[in-house]
């Protein structure tokens, strides 16, 4: 029986961790087993003709919440063209609301629901036995199986989870060279003891474990073949201390580049593993996603969500301090009872913090959530269909929403980019009174001026900012430019050919640099001082602007010496080396250097 396993992801670089366990346990039993991975942006049509000319006997579609519009609309060409083979849904988007899709969408022979490796393994059994036999299938005879019964929707008796996680084999056997580029999802473990209430993990209880050498065979196996990034799907990985820490050291020992990532419960982590990790993790090869979500106690007491911020922000500050592990912090804006302002300050807290990335994501009412069961005891409003993001609460009008929204295409284009960290950390600490404050009112400019409809290159993202600041009258504007420049071009692959400010410069003002910079050649690094001392290759390799104050020296102790000064910037050959700058007094000719 040819069994074909697919799914839509986001994006072509993600994979498939649920199909890969499905293949697993079921291929010993049906070699003729495939998985084809598509993208929700993939033609609807082009999908429906290679799942054609593939000839399955039956396919099964893993379902969310980002490509269930897309998968019915493959499912109901598939139906018009091969009406005879069955088509079996799974995931977390059709497990905890399946009476709704049965009835919705007669094109779904059936569902699996929740853990799927042993119910998937018997649903092809059941059509292997009725292939051979020439009759219907008997769904109910299989536990965890939601179908449907002539106009009426059933439920076979429930399937409890796997007790030994270890019988399932290992989803990394085949297709490596295919996950090369990719980036792999991996789980050292199942369940969370958490009950956040907007989550689907709340459902489930206890967590289970794989067994460690197990876990450290298929990361040696991923690693070796040179999988460039491993993602960790375990809701709290470092639940276990032992567990985490056993594998943190093999990690350590044998990554091989390969950068890896956890879900990390940041106020539970212990102090002593703290240390461990800031003194030992290889810088770049670890990092940790922590959900805040919210600093409000009351609403996270609603949402059932335990948290201490005050641990929490020990732990990220220490990570940070450490200078060897990217820290990625999540918000959700929308939950209960938490306002504009309180989000604002949520934001603040959390901001504070200054996480290499801030994502802001807004509430989703998930099919079998506790938030969405009683969503009416707080007048949420929400889309009908996937993702089922919220539109309002009692709190929260609509257009409040569509305000913080903005706030997160600023912080998306500029803080998370990283793209002017310089100038972006002088606005947020002094020329604005609070870091939301700056994200919003940028954000709100940013719409009123329709630059939303419009797209945008580097140079436009340092110029609108620019455009901004200015009309503002922000506090400081010049040296804010200043650094908006700096950032510009230290930040520049290449020796910049156009720039986005109005500065010209004269050959006199250029003569008279260069010649302190020479002056300066014994602090230079050397490549910068070898074509320092050569006039046409000091040109090739430079840049130069004008700024108001000394950026090395505020960079070395946070003083801030006005003046006129000269910033250059110089690029190395082939980039082998960072770019490094020099910046000089054209006033009394006094000169600071830096890296």
């Amino acid at each position: 029986m040819n069994i074909l396993l697919t799914t839509l992801n986001a994006k072509f670089i993600h994979s498939s961790l649920a199909l890969r366990y499905l293949r697993s346990y079921t291929k010993p039993y049906f070699p003729q087993v495939e998985l084809v991975e598509y993208t929700i942006n993939d033609v609807t049509l082009t999908i429906a003709g290679d799942i054609h000319k593939r000839k399955p006997d039956v396919v099964a579609f893993s379902c969310y919440i980002w490509n269930i519009r897309e998968t019915l609309d493959v499912i109901a060409i598939l139906k018009k063209i091969m009406p005879d083979v069955p088509i079996i849904f799974g995931g977390p988007e059709v497990t905890y609301d399946a009476d709704h899709w049965l009835k919705k969408q007669a094109d779904i022979d059936a569902i699996v629901l929740g853990e799927g490796e042993v119910t998937f393994l018997e649903v092809c059994q059941e059509l292997a036995r009725c292939k051979e036999s020439g009759e219907k299938p008997n769904w109910g005879s299989i536990p965890g199986l939601a179908y449907r019964e002539g106009e009426h929707v059933r439920f076979s008796a429930p399937r409890e989870q796997i007790g030994d996680l270890n019988t399932i084999p290992s989803p990394f056997e085949e297709d490596l060279p295919e996950l090369n580029n990719r980036v792999v999802y991996f789980e050292a473990s199942r369940g969370c003891p958490f009950k956040c209430q907007y989550c689907l993990s709340s459902i489930e209880d206890g967590v289970r474990y794989f067994d460690i050498d197990r876990v450290k065979r298929d990361l040696m196996r991923l690693i070796k073949h040179g999988v460039k990034t491993i993602k960790f799907v375990d809701r709290t990985f470092n639940i276990h201390k032992k567990y985490a820490m056993e594998i943190f050291q093999f990690l350590i020992d044998n990554h091989n580049g390969t950068v890896f990532q956890f879900e990390i419960t940041a106020d539970i982590l212990k102090p002593d593993i703290v240390d461990f990790l800031a003194e030992n993790a290889p810088p770049g090869v670890f990092r940790f996603e922590i959900g805040v979500q919210s600093t409000n106690d009351a609403t996270n007491r609603l949402v059932q969500r335990i948290q201490k911020f005050d641990k929490l922000s020990y732990t990220v500050t220490k990570i940070k301090e450490s200078g060897k592990i990217d820290q990625h912090l999540d918000l959700i804006a929308g939950l209960p009872e938490e306002d504009y302002q309180s989000f604002r300050k949520t934001f603040n807290d959390v901001f504070a913090l200054r996480p290499e990335e801030l994502q802001l994501g807004f509430l989703k009412m998930l099919r079998g959530t506790g938030v969405r069961a009683r969503a009416a005891n707080h007048g949420y409003i929400y889309m009908d269909e996937a993702p089922y993001e919220i539109l309002g609460n009692n709190v929260l009008s609509f257009d409040e929403m569509q305000r913080i929204k903005r706030v997160e295409d600023i912080l998306e284009k500029y803080w998370n980019a990283h793209r002017m960290d310089h100038a972006l950390e002088w606005l947020v600490s002094r020329s604005f009174e609070t870091p939301f404050d700056f994200f919003q009112e940028f954000g709100d400019f940013w719409e009123e001026k329709g630059w939303n409809r419009l797209g945008h290159q580097l140079e436009d993202l340092f110029g609108r900012i620019h455009y901004f600041l200015g009309n503002r009258q922000t506090n400081e504007f010049a040296h804010v430019e200043s650094l908006l420049k700096f950032d510009y071009l230290l930040n520049a692959k290449h020796r910049p050919r156009k720039i986005w400010w109005n500065d010209p410069v004269d050959k006199k003002d250029l003569q008279t640099v260069h010649e302190l910079v020479v002056e300066q050649s014994a602090r230079l690094r050397a490549d910068f001082a070898e074509h320092a001392a050569q006039e046409k290759e000091y040109a090739k390799h430079t840049m130069m602007a004008r700024v108001s104050f000394d950026i090395e020296r505020w960079l070395q102790d946070g003083e801030v010496i006005e003046g006129d000064y000269a910033l250059v910037v110089y690029y190395p050959y082939l980039q082998e080396s960072d770019n490094t700058f020099v910046c000089v007094s054209l006033v009394d000719r006094h000169a600071g250097m830096s890296r």
